[in-house]
């Protein structure tokens, strides 16, 4: 079983850079065909993905937020990382790694055959 598990500073300033790791167990970040992808939900509304990396390294990138987010992998500890630049406290958000078959885009929902980590809380605040 594919576990997830984000970590990350709780807190930033804004301005400043929020960055995430997804630490992956159970399975590899190369293992075809799955997408890794960065999903938050800020208060009151909906899951939005960021972005994803397949297992081939290609990188996809939500439109609205494509100028700050950076995704990348490091395939030798198994682990996806988020970068997002210039927050702001519209930011603020449960941030979410998740693993699926399918490359997830914009408003999303989880499925039966996705693969969650349980949240990190990402909060911009002076």
């Amino acid at each position: 079983q594919v576990q997830l598990q984000e970590s990350g500073p709780g807190l930033v300033k804004p301005s400043q850079t929020l960055s995430l790791t997804c630490t992956v167990s159970g399975g590899s970040v190369t293992a075809a065909p799955y997408y890794w992808s960065w999903i938050r939900q800020s208060p009151g509304k909906g899951l939005e993905c960021m972005g994803a990396i397949s297992w081939r390294g290609s990188i996809f990138y939500s439109p609205p937020l494509k100028s700050r987010t950076s995704i990348s992998r490091d395939t030798s500890k198994n682990q996806v990382t988020l970068q997002l630049s210039s927050v702001t406290p519209e930011d603020t958000a449960v941030y979410y790694c998740a693993t699926s078959k399918r490359l997830m885009a914009g408003a999303t929902t989880r499925k039966l055959d996705d693969y969650w980590g349980q949240g990190t809380q990402g909060t911009v605040s002076s």
